[in-house]
């Protein structure tokens, strides 16, 4: 009888979307910002101040971080025009169309296209660097860090704060990933609309290979938050010696340690994607404990961790192939080649919550 129950309420909660996603406010937002977004590449396109990519950007001291750092205004903006301007009729076209039309299959394809182009290729490690050193740089005033770190090897902290702000460059990134994750749920509100959960996509399913992306979404921080914490409390794991005197004289491995604890931490969170006190809030949670967690309340952060962690990974990737090993020790950046993994594993787990919990309406 239970059985019979369990999967009376997996085949119910498979073909009902989280209230969330039921509206079609979201694929209309995915449109309004498509829209803006391409007016604000007119502007640019007809000299417009504030061009945010490339050699062009003002103030983009950092343009080389990103993969679009020898894109210019006069040839970048025109693009951005072309792509904002087209993707808000899609946007709207998919959120009106239903069926399983050839036209619906290409509108999810452009959709999911347009969703990776925004969150993983365009941004860059200044992204997760900034959300990592937010709440360092609130408490530094307290512990009396320096987040300058050395003249030769300054703190990520230098790439993304500039007197204590976030310039506009990276500011767009931000704005940049809102667009990716609006277009992120006007795809997959789509796919829902279309398929009730079957095969892998079923609740049972989900919690089965759910598990195991959680396991290595844990797992793949772990070198990076072992190294970090490992200068940080005085072992020279993975660096040279006079890398590591030279860090510890200028407080580097402080703000380093701190870097990793936030990692930690992440890491830690991301098990509430396969336990209990991921669904209901436990009894710590005064004025909610035993309540069902609303699925958007973990999807949303997990979605956005997850981006934030692969494009930094992107980076790592991109400097480890282009300079290898430094001379500083494999520490520097082997970790972080790890981190497309941790993305892709953390996007995958929020996939797995996402099926499993899309029945539930709070």
């Amino acid at each position: 009888m239970d059985d019979s129950r369990r999967a009376l309420g997996e085949e119910i909660g498979g073909a009902v979307r989280s209230r969330w996603l039921r509206r079609p406010w979201i694929g209309y937002a995915a449109a309004g910002w498509s829209l803006v977004y391409g007016l604000l590449g007119l502007y640019w396109a007809r000299g417009g101040a504030g061009f945010p990519f490339g050699r062009d950007s003002d103030p983009d001291a950092d343009a080389a971080e990103s993969i679009l750092a020898d894109v210019r205004a006069a040839t970048g903006a025109p693009v951005i025009v072309g792509l904002g301007l087209a993707g808000a009729p899609v946007a709207v076209a998919l959120t009106r169309s239903s069926g399983h039309a050839p036209t619906r299959r290409v509108l999810q394809t452009v959709a999911w296209g347009t969703a990776v182009m925004l969150l993983v290729v365009v941004p860059d490690r200044r992204l997760v660097l900034s959300a990592a050193y937010a709440p360092i740089v609130l408490l530094r005033s307290r512990v009396g860090w320096s987040l300058a770190g050395s003249r030769n090897h300054p703190t990520g902290a230098t790439l993304v704060f500039q007197n204590g702000t976030i310039p506009w460059p990276v500011l767009n990134q931000f704005l940049l990933v809102a667009g990716g994750l609006l277009w992120v749920g006007t795809a997959v509100a789509a796919t829902d609309g279309d398929v009730a959960a079957s095969g892998w996509t079923t609740p049972r399913a989900a919690a089965r290979w759910g598990r195991w992306a959680v396991a290595m979404a844990v797992a793949a921080p772990l070198p990076f938050v072992a190294t970090r914490w490992a200068w940080a409390v005085g072992i020279p794991l993975g660096i040279s010696e006079s890398f590591f005197r030279e860090g510890q004289e200028s407080g580097l491995w402080q703000v380093g340690g701190a870097l990793a604890t936030v990692a930690a931490a992440g890491a830690g969170l991301t098990l509430g994607l396969t336990q209990r006190w991921g669904e209901v809030f436990p009894g710590w949670a005064v004025g909610l404990a035993g309540k069902p967690v609303p699925p958007a309340l973990a999807v949303v952060p997990a979605a956005l961790a997850s981006v934030v962690v692969t494009s930094a990974g992107l980076g790592y990737v991109r400097a480890f192939l282009r300079s290898g090993i430094p001379e500083e020790g494999w520490a520097m950046v082997v970790p972080g080649v790890l981190w497309p993994v941790w993305g892709a594993a953390l996007s995958a787990a929020t996939l797995a919550y996402h099926y499993r919990r899309r029945g539930v309406s709070v």
